[in-house]
């Protein structure tokens, strides 16, 4: 056993350092590293076989890492014919799939890639072979310090590339057996109102849960409940059990053996795990469950920790890019805590020993209140906010969906195509869903945006445990002190003000958005760009601001072009009275005009573009302003071009003088001429882009331009958010991909000029 145990720590500290890693190495060094471990495996010490064990699981990791980045290198330069089988489809424009050959030769295991905004040549649906000709992109996500990390998240789901499809041609028409079961769910749950509801319970396709019901179930806490996980991979598993036990009911008793419901549960949750696609977190339970089958049938009794350990160690073993996803991560720590807080804090026996109707809600509430305070921490650093409500509503939404929607959901998958009956139970699992979201919408709004400071305080739930565990309030009263200074300090550091202050061009795709910070203060330049379903104040600049716990004061809309003011109504729907200046005259808006100048914040804003008449507009009315704060100096451009860069300078070359500048027009063509750069004469410049856009910025020949004149070209498709530290006259520029988190997962992947 100890053995076992030892093995299972030799693998989590072999994986886990994939997370922090800055890059992958070749492969010569890591079978160097391979060949090392052998050396030290042989040696007689105990200790030195762990040793080598962990770094034979750090191998393996690697070696892992290193075959998720091979299709950057190999396929991601030209246009490729493949053979792919479709994983999951919405029947229209968005596929995923499994690539399984590329120019003729196999592909073992398959990648994973997404294609978005594609028609295919004929109908399509899970299962079917195709063979297309693609133009493959390696994952390449926007990167901002407490934003979603969307590459860390498809290397995780092992989708490493996206795909433009050029040709298609579909070799079998076949639908997969689960989509065929799929397809005829679909059609008896056509008229209910939870139909997408039902569809992610059973299925995992999240795609039919209307915008409405995600907010709701985000706001009460609850959104674990309608996506296919542990939970419900283990609900599976008894129901497996439970009918395996029935069963025995009708054997003589010299046949009943206990091996055969627990092979009967691990059978139940591997059909479910296919049910649901195959996602990562129902295969991970999936190996939970055949974990605990094992360690069941040595015939000992394992303790929850050390069936927790054996689980980590399998799960990473199988898969470990599973290291890097968030959802892992909330599993595993949420039956850490679980584990932790019936140990350390037992319901009282007085309690235990109630009658049933009173033990089994304070057992639900005991449950619910541990979940509450130990989660706090991951909750907050993955979503940045906690449900408040969310202890009142799963006190309802647990046991309804454990005891009576996934029960009903499984007949009614195993019933559908049985007349009359599986009709009604489709409906009646309908019903039990209309009840739970009407309950869940008379709840207040509990959702409450958290910011870093409170990551450590969040820590306070499991420091309480401790300390009543530990009576410590009676023996040490010092160890309570330091232990509450150990996690408020944090918070009051972060409310420290000093001199310094910083600017941050936000990584917000095709667009502009530049942050002005001191003092937990916020003056924005430009606010990104819009789209149908949302815009880069919603995605990016307000969590970006509640996180980093900052007061957004002014804004400032250089011209009217979507890319530039799209995100200005949310930011007003999240501060009212905000101060906005623009030179668009329109309501509501202050003049932004050659002339002006203002203070904020100690810092001088000097308005050199465009004149308040003629009434300038488009690109070259963008409202130029140079920033100062006595010694530093940058230059803020819009997308001013090249006739307007020249009628700026007549008669203010002298001032245009700035340490860095803000790349006009993206690092379009159309602007960045000799004249405004020999006359800002500057050692940085920084461009807002994204990659794959379709104007194909910035131009290569600007960027060679302002290197031939001696600045440092940064631009936020190569380096993902760029941040300027200011103090007095001296400053420096950092990237999210090079300084801020340079992870392996973070780099830029695939040719180095791809930009369209």
């Amino acid at each position: 056993m100890k053995n076992l145990i030892g093995l299972c720590f030799c693998v989590i500290i072999g994986i886990i350092p994939l997370m922090w890693l800055p890059a992958i190495p070749q492969l010569p060094v890591i079978s160097a590293l391979f060949v090392a471990a052998l050396c030290i495996a042989a040696a007689p010490c105990r200790f030195m076989r762990y040793v080598a064990l962990s770094l034979l699981c750090f191998c393996w990791a690697l070696f892992s890492a290193r075959e998720s980045l091979t299709p950057f290198e190999a396929w991601a330069s030209k246009p490729v014919a493949i053979e792919a089988v479709i994983g999951r489809s919405d029947g229209r424009q968005n596929h995923e799939l499994q690539i399984i050959s590329v120019e003729g030769r196999t592909i073992f295991p398959p990648v994973g890639i997404r294609v978005q905004g594609s028609y295919l040549s004929d109908s399509i649906c899970a299962g079917q072979r195709w063979r297309m000709k693609v133009r493959l992109r390696p994952v390449h996500g926007q990167l901002n310090e407490g934003g979603f990390d969307s590459q860390r998240y498809a290397l995780a789901q092992h989708q490493p590339l996206s795909a433009r499809i050029i040709e298609s041609h579909r070799m079998t028409e076949q639908c997969s057996f689960r989509a065929q079961w799929l397809s005829a769910v679909e059609n008896a749950t056509q008229s209910l109102p939870y139909q997408g509801v039902i569809l992610a319970l059973a299925f995992g396709e999240r795609a039919g849960v209307s915008d409405e019901q995600k907010n709701l179930l985000r706001q009460s806490g609850t959104a674990h409940l309608m996506a296919i996980s542990g939970m419900h991979i283990s609900l599976a598993a008894m129901v497996g059990w439970l009918i395996a036990r029935l069963v025995q009911l009708s054997f003589p008793p010299h046949r009943i053996h206990f091996r055969m419901p627990l092979l009967a549960s691990v059978l139940a949750a591997g059909i479910y795990t296919w049910l649901a696609g195959g996602n990562p977190p129902a295969v991970r339970a999936l190996i939970g469950v055949v974990i605990w089958l094992l360690l069941r049938l040595q015939g000992r009794s394992w303790s929850g920790w050390e069936v927790w350990l054996c689980c980590i160690a399998g799960i990473l073993i199988y898969d470990p890019l599973t290291v890097l996803s968030d959802s892992f991560w909330l599993s595993a720590l949420a039956v850490a805590a679980l584990i932790f807080w019936y140990q350390w804090v037992p319901l009282p026996e007085g309690m235990v020993s109630t009658k049933w109707y009173y033990r089994y809600p304070l057992e639900l509430l005991h449950l619910q209140i541990g979940i509450m305070l130990l989660l706090m921490p991951i909750q907050i650093f993955i979503f940045h906010g906690i449900s408040l409500s969310a202890l009142l509503a799963n006190l309802v939404a647990v046991p309804l969906i454990s005891f009576a929607v996934v029960p009903l959901l499984l007949a009614g998958l195993v019933l559908t195509g049985v007349p009359w009956l599986g009709e009604h139970l489709w409906w009646l699992v309908d019903q039990m869903l209309g009840l739970l979201f009407t309950a869940l919408s008379l709840l207040p709004d509990g959702w409450l945006d958290v910011d870093k400071r409170f990551q450590t305080l969040s820590l306070g739930g499991w420091l309480a445990v401790i300390i009543y565990r530990l009576a410590l309030w009676r023996s040490s009263y010092i160890s309570i002190i330091v232990l509450m200074l150990s996690v408020l300090t944090p918070g009051i550091l972060a409310g420290k003000k000093d001199d310094s202050w910083q600017i941050t061009m936000l990584d917000v795709g095709h667009g502009l958005a530049m942050a002005i910070i001191r003092q937990g203060k916020v003056f924005l330049y430009d606010t990104g760009n819009a789209w149908p379903s949302g815009d880069a104040a919603q995605q990016v600049i307000i969590p970006w601001l509640r996180w980093h716990h900052l007061s957004l004061e002014q804004v400032l809309i250089s011209h009217e072009h979507l890319d530039h003011r799209g995100g200005l109504l949310s930011l007003q729907r999240e501060w009212p009275n905000l101060y906005i200046r623009s030179p668009l005259r329109w309501a509501g808006h202050h003049p932004c005009f050659q002339g002006e100048q203002w203070q904020w914040q100690g810092l001088l804003f000097q308005v050199l573009w465009p004149p308040a008449q003629p009434v300038m507009t488009g690109n070259n009315g963008s409202c130029v302003v140079m920033v100062s704060d006595g010694h530093f100096r940058i230059l803020l451009t819009g997308d001013v071009e090249a006739e307007a860069e020249l009628a700026m300078l007549k008669r203010r070359w002298g001032i245009l003088h700035a340490d860095i500048i803000q790349v006009p027009h993206h690092g379009s063509r159309t602007s960045s001429g000799l004249p405004l750069l020999r006359a800002v004469s500057g050692s940085a410049a920084l461009a807002s882009a994204s990659r794959y856009n379709a104007w194909h910025l910035p131009s290569g020949k600007i960027v060679q331009r302002y290197k031939s004149l001696g600045y440092i070209w940064y631009d936020t498709a190569q380096s993902g958010q760029l941040t300027i530290e200011i103090n007095s006259d001296k400053w420096q520029i950092n990237s999210f991909r090079a300084q801020i988190s340079p992870r392996w997962y973070h780099q830029w992947f695939g040719v180095s000029r791809d930009n369209g």
